[in-house]
């Protein structure tokens, strides 16, 4: 753990509650001292860095203001609520994020008080915000609300309609947007810190409040009174947008300068009404590499600040991002027509080099998932070729439109679905776990899933010259190993399977009549787990290994065979157990009662907790030693019986 007596005033801080004695000099000592414990702490731990050191002041601000927990403060996203963290008791447990029983990676209700809305994916914020707002209304309390988004999660249309909403109802609502890349407006000095206390302050709020009322029985004065203060305001603030929606404008200020944020937050605080204030903070704030390449440091590996990079074996093997990556470029090449589309997960979903070489047919939508897959069914009635590359968890946000306007239109895109399965530290929020089960239900869809970087590779070509809705979805981290060659072994055929182990003639006649006979029905990536375990049981059953490749259509042959000559058949995937891929056999077979021992391996039907691929597969029984483990439970050789 890092110690905290190299922080002397940081190390007193056990609750918000601490922040209410500090004077401003000691709050910029704070900062300075959180900032430095969170770099220590993250070059050995790995996490999201450079969002959280740009929120430092903000996060001290906030809790200095506000009476935490009972007011809420929502982080969206919540990659930037690590110094929220720190401040809120849990200081001591840092070293422990992102790690399996550690902190959350991300504000989770369950681990503290002052999390008041668990968030993962961006947008949410004014939305929930809203929400506690009117439930406070209603029940009559008077606690604060305050969503914190980030102008990244502003791209989002949830946002925008949350928005519209609250100046709708004219709520007790506190919107911070933390502009952090500049995007909206530079003009951040002295000025506009001196403007912004002015409008926050309650002596402008009163005049404005009792000029509308004197006014307002004469409209055409009230009417050029109102002008010339928008007027005004617009020289100088970007906010007509949120004023016209309903919101006070103010902003924006410098999101470092804590003397600034302390008064215009105290002034806020008294106001009523949809509030909005608009602050411009650094990413990467005070470590020179982050401020230089944020986007690089959002998550950073261990080692960064110290370059003392962590012992870890490192395999040539490709990611399967980086496939996805290398498959699109050589697709690209070949066929003009080819659209590259991602809702703000360029880096994510390795669409770095393609936007850099074939810009004009590069589109980054924003987090605007709904957007992205529309955006493509658009193109596609057009004879372009919409490739979109998204997280499996994002990808539940078009759910609608990949239905609607995709698959109803049998339009042909293909959808490129990265982080399928377990997903590791980020967690519940980011684990591709329903992909299959929402998918699968849909008419015209085809689905895929790879069992190595070589099948990923074909199977995304095999998608593109479909001309119907097609998906391949593959998991985070790197293959096994496999080498992409001009030709599958054997080339992918709709809807078939493949053979992939088959130890029968390793035994006599006389002693396949007392060895059961166990058929493993693989889907994707898992079947690397599924030969290892055979290994070890190959003297005890008469295995057979089945890559499926197809969830969709499925080799309901296969299955079927398979299943009037099984003692037991296993089906086996990285992807919830309800409405999966076993899902899809048992209705097979029960279409043709078929009557065999089945057993559905996946994920079971909870949210899994954060911690590497590895270990949360061994938790679910899913990697080797997991499945040799539960087929000797489930089944005894018949010699044993008799």
């Amino acid at each position: 753990m890092t110690q905290l007596l190299h922080y002397p005033l940081l190390a007193t801080i056990n609750s918000p509650a601490d922040l209410k004695t500090l004077d401003n000099e000691q709050l910029t000592v704070l900062a300075a001292e959180l900032r430095g414990f969170l770099l220590e702490t993250l070059d050995r731990t790995g996490g999201h860095l450079s969002s959280g050191l740009g929120t430092v002041e903000l996060t001290i601000a906030l809790h200095k203001v506000f009476n935490t927990p009972e007011d809420k403060i929502i982080w969206d996203v919540g990659h930037q609520a690590y110094p929220h963290k720190i401040l809120t008791g849990r200081s001591r447990q840092l070293d422990s994020i992102r790690k399996k029983g550690g902190l959350s990676g991300f504000p989770k209700r369950s681990e503290s008080p002052y999390d008041a809305f668990g968030v993962g994916h961006s947008s949410t914020s004014v939305s929930a915000a809203l929400g506690m707002a009117i439930a406070a209304k209603d029940t009559g309390q008077t606690y604060k609300s305050v969503a914190v988004i980030g102008d990244g999660a502003m791209t989002a249309g949830m946002a925008f309609e949350a928005l519209n909403h609250a100046g709708d109802l004219d709520a007790d609502l506190l919107v911070i947007l933390n502009d952090n890349d500049m995007s909206i407006s530079p003009n951040v000095g002295g000025l506009s810190n001196y403007f912004a206390k002015v409008l926050s302050g309650k002596f402008y709020s009163t005049v404005k409040s009792n000029s509308k009322k004197v006014l307002g029985s004469m409209p055409s004065v009230w009417e050029l009174a109102r002008r010339a203060e928008e007027h005004m305001k617009g020289m100088i603030v970007p906010g007509t947008l949120f004023e016209e929606l309903g919101f006070n404008y103010i902003g924006p200020i410098d999101g470092h300068d804590i003397p600034t944020l302390l008064t215009t937050l105290s002034n806020i605080r008294e106001l009523s009404g949809p509030q909005f204030l608009h602050i411009v903070t650094q990413k990467g704030k005070g470590f020179k590499a982050a401020e230089n390449e944020p986007t690089q440091y959002h998550a950073a590996a261990p080692g960064f600040y110290s370059n003392s990079k962590a012992s870890t074996s490192v395999s040539d093997a490709l990611t399967y991002t980086e496939v996805f990556s290398r498959w699109i470029l050589d697709a690209a090449a070949k066929d003009e027509r080819l659209i590259g589309i991602t809702p703000a997960m360029r880096e994510g979903s390795g669409l770095v080099e393609f936007s850099e070489q074939f810009s004009e047919r590069y589109y980054d939508v924003g987090i605007a998932e709904q957007h992205s897959v529309t955006l493509a069914a658009g193109m596609a009635c057009e004879s372009l070729k919409p490739v979109v590359a998204i997280y499996s968890t994002f990808l539940q946000r078009a759910y609608d439109q990949l239905i609607h306007d995709v698959a109803l239109q049998n339009l042909p895109v293909v959808f490129a679905i990265d982080r399928g399965g377990i997903v590791g530290a980020d967690g519940a929020t980011h684990t591709g776990s329903f992909d299959l089960s929402f998918m699968r239900c849909i008419p015209n869809m085809t689905i895929m899933a790879p069992a190595d970087e070589n099948e990923s590779y074909h199977m995304l070509d095999f998608a593109y010259a479909m001309g119907t809705p097609a998906a391949v979805r593959y998991p985070r981290g790197k293959g096994v190993g496999q080498a992409i060659t001009e030709h599958l072994p054997q080339p992918l055929e709709l809807g078939k399977s493949i053979m992939v182990y088959d130890n029968q003639n390793d035994f006599s006649a006389a002693e396949l009549k007392l060895v059961p006979v166990i058929s493993i029905l693989s889907f994707g990536t898992l079947l690397s787990e599924a030969l290892s375990a055979a290994e070890a049981l190959k003297n005890e059953f008469c295995l057979k290994i089945i890559n499926m490749r197809f969830i969709k259509p499925l080799d309901n042959q296969v299955a079927l065979q398979l299943a009037q000559n099984s003692d037991l058949l296993i089906t086996l995937e990285d992807n919830t157990v309800m409405g999966g891929a076993g899902s899809a056999v048992n209705e097979v077979l029960a279409g043709q009662g078929t009557v065999c021992p089945i057993l559905n391996l996946g994920l079971p039907d909870e949210f899994p907790e954060h911690g590497t691929q590895q270990e949360i597969h061994h938790d679910y029984g899913l990697d080797s030693a997991g499945l040799v483990k539960t087929i000797r439970a489930h089944i005894r050789p018949k010699s044993a019986a008799v």
